[in-house]
């Protein structure tokens, strides 16, 4: 269950500390210290009517709410838009490298080489075409120098691997603030059945809670 005691590193979403936002085609809010849950995928997971379509949906909301626009209007933009992504990566567009076991290592072992370091990584799920993560960065190391550097190696590793050149990952990622200990409990439990939800057989799926967590409780309740 989600009321457990919460896990000794974890930090949600903190009231009396500083927040910063910046904006792309999605909001990104920044606290220091905060956990994080990010989904980053490669270039060509989302077709092209669907790329369309979020732009429509980033259009009509636009018209709708215009500046200036609340926090909590973003936060609604922000969901309806990764919750419609997150459905079509699952259907498995694209060239899905990761669908190969020996790339969704190598993505795997990219995000824990900096651990306990640069970040401490609390789970993940390599999808053939995307991957999510539960990540809290660590002193002045910012998510998106993280994110970078985990596209960056791994990019360099497909490309090479496959003779080819230019981009591999779509620029932006989805990501959110953990806002408490049963939201964290919702993300673990999307991140540990996100494979099944895609029909990906048990042998092929590639996924990962911290030890001590687990430990704790804090595991992945699969479906029966």
């Amino acid at each position: 269950m989600w009321n457990l005691d919460p896990p000794a590193d974890f930090q949600g979403l903190r009231p009396d500390l500083p927040l910063t936002v910046y904006y792309r085609h999605l909001p990104h809010w920044r606290q220091q210290g905060a956990t994080y849950f990010v989904t980053f995928h490669l270039d060509d997971a989302l077709p092209e009517p669907k790329i369309r379509e979020l732009q429509t949906i980033r259009r009509q909301w636009q018209a709708k709410h215009p500046p200036p626009r609340t926090k909590a209007e973003w936060e609604a933009y922000a969901r309806e838009v990764t919750v419609k992504a997150e459905r079509w990566l699952d259907q498995g567009h694209g060239r899905c490298y990761f669908a190969k076991p020996d790339h969704a290592q190598l993505l795997a072992n990219s995000l824990l080489y900096f651990q306990d370091q640069r970040y401490r990584v609390f789970c993940y799920t390599v999808m053939p075409n995307h991957c999510h993560v539960l990540v809290r960065p660590l002193g002045r190391h910012k998510l998106e120098a993280i994110l970078g550097s985990w596209k960056g190696y791994v990019a360099h590793q497909i490309n090479r691997a496959y003779n080819r050149k230019g981009a591999l990952w779509q620029q932006e990622s989805y990501d959110r603030i953990v806002r408490d200990e049963e939201h964290l409990y919702r993300i673990i439990q999307y991140i540990g059945h996100n494979a099944a939800r895609a029909r990906i057989e048990r042998s092929r799926w590639v996924r990962w809670i911290h030890p001590q967590w687990e430990q704790a409780g804090w595991r992945f309740v699969d479906e029966q």
